[in-house]
């Protein structure tokens, strides 16, 4: 019985401290400072008193263990200045005091050290920060995600949590230690003779210099080490992510050379950074083996002239070895603390970039949308001199069904764009139902449109799960009917993934890669349809669809959209023909309007592209 029980206090014991930190800290969002002391003190907020104690323990097991050593020199002293009757008589108390240090204050410091750093901060510290950065990131811009691997981004995430962590704790725990440690050595050591502790002196300006040389060339390429390390995962999942891309056009080699392009750029890091590491290696030895011998060589001097005791040579002596054994611990420490530092710069770099689309400080929600918008003298150029939109205007009725016409490049997508707020107007107004959209938060303005584009991207989790994206709290019986309007209940039933879950619950992979693009598009339309926004946005929504499919879903689509206001883009033109009216647009500006009738008639741009699509260009 007590054998079955006994694991239980102990667990009871870890679940305590593990839970004295919360992973997952619901603060404000906002964005991390650049400097790397404001940005790891951003982090560390929350945490500090956990970070405090350890310290403090890691102080109090410096200054226990230098006390033993200490002792230690006593007792060969007294040993030679009694006899064996007397010794106890008169040195028990002492004895009794240093077995209590040892078998009961010093277990008990490690202990508590040991539950303090593994149990409460070791795995609680980074996944606050993970959780912290992971949210900041799902609020960044459009821009920033697509200026990145996605790869990429989640190794500098996962680096920089794990070297915030290293280089705090480090910092407060190794470091307390040490300067602690050392500064008792050299007190004990000059409280024998002010001479013996001149080796030791000695020794810790070489070691600093040595610190010095090697530490900043460590953390220089420590940084560019993670930098292309992140570069490399980055490509490796890029060629992943793009699989099907790559077998089509049978560029696996291609894919062999662009990886071992960036591999050969880690590994160039690697060995510079292997040079300096048996540098510093044979160095310290160095150092050691002429302190071993400065320190025994002094000691005896000092020891030949009556100057010191046996007890403080054999203390002096004990300092060295344990010196040896730390100096090689303390150098890959400061060098792991520095590599930590440069990962931490590193991901700086990437992490702590202002979102250049963010919510007003006095942004409110978009009060219920009856779905009038406007577009006026809206002007936007991805940062180009040259224009994109230029000087727009534009005006949809609430319940209006609008069909945007032109070629590549015309700036259709982009209006929608800036509707959606993935990018803000440089300059104009963009309305809904009056309101400004850069008033109002992002979130509320997205919640009150529906889209459907023609890249179809799915979450790699079931089918039931992409479906209720769309409103998360439907029911069963509201998910399967917005799946049988897009067609797509059928062909759901029939799903089975590769662990056997079938129908709603199969998986979908990674970007819907599992299912056909008619599939894919038919349950980005039944998450649409489930959302049931008021103002609605197809972006090519029919392109991936055989005609027999999208003759159905087109129907769907248009029960879809009564009583919404709809924005529709389509190079199938024969798809928007029916719309109350459509704009025609070239190069940033809106050059014609009216009915399909009316600009057929008018015979400019819509005219000419109806011509080709009809059958002259055919």
């Amino acid at each position: 019985m007590h054998d079955a029980a006994s694991p239980r206090p102990a667990a009871a014991l870890f679940r305590w401290f593990e839970r004295r930190l919360d992973p997952y800290p619901q603060v404000p969002v906002t964005q991390p400072p650049r400097s790397l002391y404001a940005f790891c003190r951003h982090y560390v907020r929350g945490t500090e008193p956990w970070l405090l104690l350890m310290a403090l323990l890691s102080t109090a097991i410096a200054v226990t263990e230098v006390s033993l050593y200490a002792f230690t020199g006593s007792i060969v002293d007294r040993l030679s200045s009694h006899t064996p009757a007397t010794f106890l008589a008169e040195e028990g108390w002492r004895f009794a005091l240093m077995a209590v240090v040892v078998l009961v204050v010093m277990p008990g410091l490690n202990l508590l050290s040991s539950l303090v750093i593994h149990q409460t901060l070791l795995g609680n510290f980074p996944m606050r920060i993970r959780w912290r950065v992971h949210r900041y990131l799902l609020r960044q811009s459009m821009g920033y995600f697509q200026d990145e691997f996605a790869g990429r981004i989640a190794t500098k995430l996962m680096q920089t949590s794990l070297a915030v962590r290293e280089t705090v704790i480090k910092l407060l725990d190794v470091g307390n230690y040490v300067v602690v440690y050392f500064g008792g050595a050299l007190l004990v050591a000059a409280s024998a003779d002010w001479r013996l502790m001149l080796p030791f002196a000695g020794w810790l300006v070489a070691y600093a210099a040595l610190l010095r040389y090697a530490i900043p060339r460590l953390n220089k390429v420590a940084q560019e080490q993670a930098d292309a390390r992140s570069t490399m995962t980055g490509r490796i999942v890029d060629s992943y992510s793009n699989i099907a891309t790559v077998k089509l056009f049978s560029h696996s080699r291609r894919e062999e050379a662009y990886a071992r392009d960036a591999m050969e750029g880690f590994m160039g890091t690697v060995y510079r950074q292997m040079r300096l590491v048996t540098f510093v290696n044979v160095s310290n030895d160095t150092l050691n083996m002429l302190l071993l011998f400065a320190v025994a060589a002094t000691g005896i001097g000092l020891w030949m002239q009556e100057a010191v005791s046996v007890g403080a040579i054999a203390v002096a002596i004990a300092f060295v070895l344990r010196l040896m054994g730390m100096s090689q611990w303390i150098m890959w420490e400061l060098s792991a603390l520095f590599e930590n530092i440069g990962t931490v710069q590193d991901g700086i770099g990437s992490i702590a970039l202002p979102a250049t689309v963010d919510d007003a400080p006095d942004a409110r929600p978009l009060r219920p949308v009856r779905g009038e918008i406007r577009f006026e003298g809206v002007r936007f150029h991805y940062g180009r001199k040259g224009g994109v939109i230029e000087d727009l205007d534009l005006h949809i009725r609430p319940g209006e069904k609008v069909g945007l016409v032109g070629r590549s490049g015309a700036g259709k997508s982009t209006l929608v764009n800036l509707l959606l707020r993935f990018y803000d107007r440089e300059g104009g107004r963009i309305l809904v139902d009056g309101v400004d959209i850069a008033t109002v938060t992002q979130d509320s303005l997205r919640a009150a449109i529906g889209v459907v584009t023609q890249d179809t991207s799915l979450l790699h989790r079931s089918v039931r799960e992409n479906i209720l994206y769309g409103r998360p709290d439907a029911t069963e019986a509201e998910m399967v009917e917005a799946a049988r309007q897009a067609n797509a209940h059928e062909f759901i039933m029939q799903l089975v993934d590769a662990q056997g879950r079938r129908g709603y619950d199969a998986q979908v992979g990674e970007r819907g890669v599992k299912l056909s693009g008619g599939q894919r598009q038919r349950i980005a339309i039944a998450r649409v349809l489930l959302k049931n926004a008021p103002i609605l946005v197809l972006d090519e929504a029919t392109s991936a669809l055989d005609s027999e499919v999208e003759a159905v879903i087109q129907e769907n689509l248009y029960r879809l959209m009564e009583g919404k206001t709809v924005i529709a883009i389509a190079h199938r033109l024969s798809t928007i023909a029916a719309m109350d009216r459509l704009v025609g647009m070239d190069q940033g500006r809106i050059i014609e309007q009216g009915t399909h009738e009316q600009l057929l008639a008018a015979g400019g741009l819509y005219a000419h592209l109806w011509q080709r699509q009809s059958g002259g260009f055919l």
